[in-house]
């Protein structure tokens, strides 16, 4: 529905041409933005309304005592969600209010771009069985070695203070008389946090809109090919700034591949395109100082440096 709502406004309301690049970054920027701030929103809203019934103090004690099934059962959620680095974002957003250990939250962060279902369906048709599993085992242990080092480092005073859980709500302390009271809460939750964030959301989708629609890949393409060794890293590097799924991307990896990029550097460049996006660090910029950003990008992308090395190595075998 929103996809149609948004085909009308840009290309029958604003007559603007299907074929031009012009029109396909309006289109990319006005359903990204409507469709990550509609995200913010529900998630927000849907994760207030259950945090009315949760304690905070018994859920840090639960995921403090259990930290390592929490990495794991973070690692496969993002693993089930069908979305993209800023999509993704809400729901880190959401579990930072409620509390959750902020190692186990970015676990999350990092296996939900990487790794989704229709991702996994397209990896074993293009890829075979063997390498799509391992693509997935490879995802999900690159999210909790993240969120493992990143709690380590202790690095919660690299928030912004206001994005932090409020200790007085949902512990107890207020009392709700029936569901409409709880709704209310998680509306005005997420209400507010849509005031705060709502600027960045379109300062991020629009560099997306304009690298999605404008970086021909053909540069990309003969860019790669050209440095051996140091392909790998330099996939990453150039992924980064960019921004899209790993479904969207994954064409373009197995051309790459196709035309004689080794496996491990074709798909180290869709994971750093996915998960390092430019828009996705704009975003985070709202809830987190730029220390904690650097942090998180430099260990997800050495991460992906690495994975990219072992498909390399491993491609004779996994062919």
């Amino acid at each position: 529905m929103l996809r149609i709502i948004v085909d009308w406004l840009v290309y029958g309301l604003m007559h603007l041409d299907t074929a031009s690049r012009a029109a396909q970054a309006a289109h990319f920027f006005v359903y990204d933005s409507l469709k990550i701030i509609l995200l913010v929103f529900a998630m927000i809203a849907g994760i207030g309304f259950l945090r009315t019934f949760l304690p905070h103090d018994r859920v840090r004690l639960w995921l403090s005592g259990r930290k390592t099934l929490a990495y794991g059962a973070a690692s496969l959620f993002g693993a089930m969600t069908p979305f993209c680095s800023c999509s993704s974002i809400p729901i880190f957003f959401g579990f930072v209010k409620a509390g959750i250990p902020l190692g186990v939250t970015f676990a999350f962060l990092v296996t939900s771009p990487l790794i989704n279902e229709y991702l996994l369906i397209l990896m074993v048709a293009y890829f075979g069985w063997k390498i799509a599993l391992l693509y997935v085992v490879n995802g999900m242990a690159l999210g909790i070695l993240a969120g493992v080092i990143l709690e380590r480092m202790k690095v919660e005073r690299l928030l912004v203070k206001d994005i932090l859980p409020e200790e007085s709500q949902g512990q107890g302390g207020e009392t709700y008389a029936n569901l409409a009271q709880r709704a209310a809460f998680g509306v005005h939750e997420a209400w507010s946090v849509i005031k705060k964030l709502w600027l960045w959301i379109l300062v991020g989708v629009g560099i997306g809109a304009l690298i999605h629609n404008y970086v021909p890949d053909q540069t990309l393409h003969s860019i790669i090919k050209t440095t051996g060794i140091f392909s790998v890293p330099l996939a990453v590097i150039i992924g980064v700034p960019l921004y899209g799924s790993c479904a969207a991307i994954l064409p373009i990896a197995v051309v790459l591949f196709q035309k004689g990029i080794p496996l491990g550097t074709a798909l180290a460049f869709m994971m750093a395109v996915a998960s390092l996006s430019l828009p996705e660090a704009v975003m985070l910029r709202r809830a987190m100082k730029l220390q904690l950003i650097l942090l998180f990008f430099g260990i997800t992308a050495l991460g992906i440096i690495f994975s990219g090395y072992l498909f390399n190595v491993l491609q004779r075998v996994l062919m």
